[in-house]
């Protein structure tokens, strides 16, 4: 998965920062507002403010000190389990959960088969011209849920984790070259826009993921408030439904994109001959990450000149 590409790669320290303590202080704040709900007076926190402002200015930079040190570290824990939650959103489950996977790549499969087979059906009398508005608009949106899915036999039980595999398994169905094995090589070769662009979109996705992650957590106040359970619920369903497959889509074409503009900068970094045309393209893709992931001590293929 490139997923674990990403663990290891992040913004500036003052970004990681934002992204880890901002979420954790609206959790922690909406946690102080149910508890204020639940006595009946918003006002409530003014008696610690008052308490603190009485106190010398050592106690009360300790006391401010010790809250965001406690935020931040309740963002960290949080910011470690959106990864695990992200990779089972993707359908990366435990054996115990065999039989539902199973059942949900079943149900995956039947409909990529159906939807396959209409979307040739309309090929014919759309690519002639001679299909009506609905046909058009269907065949549209055949074609977009279909480029959202992996190749038949790679398929995960979750429409997240097809999204993402798309992304990992296309470049090797098009030019032979496996996305995760490649993928670290070729971030180092794209323009510093084409890696921001990128990583924002794994920023927003992640960002996503933590969201769905903070409201499941929400309604661990609902002793203290019963208004937090749908709060929480609510605010992970839409991030787990709306937000994380969206930002997913824009991440997976974009790391799509990068293959498809930068691979020629790969082979030529690598002194490896470029394919001469399409149709040895995946042959040639499929020896270079067999020579990335292993080596090689064979004379063929041989290098190119040397790099400027």
């Amino acid at each position: 998965m490139i997923t674990k590409f990403w663990e290891g790669v992040g913004g500036t320290l003052a970004e990681r920062w934002a992204a880890v303590s901002l979420p954790a202080l609206v959790f922690w704040l909406g946690g102080l507002l149910a508890w204020c709900a639940r006595r009946g007076d918003l006002r409530a926190p003014r008696a610690a403010t008052d308490w603190l402002g009485g106190q010398p200015a050592l106690t009360q930079a300790g006391c401010v000190a010790v809250a965001l040190l406690a935020v931040a570290a309740s963002g960290l824990v949080v910011r470690r389990g959106t990864r695990t939650a992200l990779v089972l959103m993707e359908g990366y489950w435990p054996a115990p959960f065999a039989p539902l996977r199973r059942r949900l790549l079943a149900r995956v499969d039947r409909a990529a088969t159906a939807d396959r087979g209409r979307f040739q059906e309309l090929a014919g009398p759309v690519q002639s011209g001679k299909a009506t508005p609905d046909e058009c608009e269907e065949y549209a949106a055949l074609d977009g849920r279909l480029r959202r899915l992996p190749s038949r036999g790679r398929y995960l039980p979750t429409r997240l984790g097809n999204i993402i595999r798309a992304a990992e398994t296309r470049p090797g169905d098009k030019y032979g070259l496996d996305a995760v094995v490649v993928w670290p090589h070729l971030w180092f070769l794209l323009p510093e826009h084409a890696r921001a662009e990128v990583a924002a979109a794994r920023r927003a996705l992640d960002s996503a993921v933590g969201v769905l992650v903070w409201g499941s957590l929400f309604t661990l106040f609902t002793p203290v408030s019963p208004w937090a359970a749908p709060v929480g619920l609510g605010v992970a369903l839409l991030a787990g439904l709306v937000w994380a497959p969206t930002h997913a889509r824009t991440y997976a074409e974009l790391v799509e994109a990068a293959f498809d503009l930068y691979r020629g900068s790969l082979y030529t970094q690598l002194r490896w001959p470029l394919p001469g045309d399409p149709g040895a393209e995946r042959a040639e893709g499929e020896l270079l990450t067999r020579y990335l992931l292993r080596g090689s001590d064979a004379a063929h293929p041989r290098f190119t000149g040397p790099r400027d």
